[in-house]
């Protein structure tokens, strides 16, 4: 899957991230819309990030994930304005 953010960049989840990234990723994209604030979203995204994988443990977040967490949040804010 191919994801752009707001600057333009694009990430290949196949690539630029991990299988654990990706699965956390898969949560993340329910909770954009699912999330009532961004302090929700917040602590979504740091639960994930401490579970990780099935349980599997603590996942560390590459720069990829980071932006597009970073792009989340934007949408996350924006949709709570409307």
């Amino acid at each position: 899957m191919l994801i752009t953010i707001w600057t333009g960049q694009a990430f290949d989840t196949d690539r630029d991230l991990s299988a654990a990234e990706r699965h956390i990723l898969q949560k993340l994209l329910l909770w954009e819309v699912m999330a009532g604030s961004l302090e929700e979203f917040r602590q979504k995204v740091t639960r994930a990030l401490q579970v990780g994988w099935n349980d599997s443990g603590p996942v560390r977040e590459s720069r990829a994930l980071g932006l597009i967490i970073q792009d989340l949040e934007k949408k996350v804010a924006a949709r709570l304005k409307m």
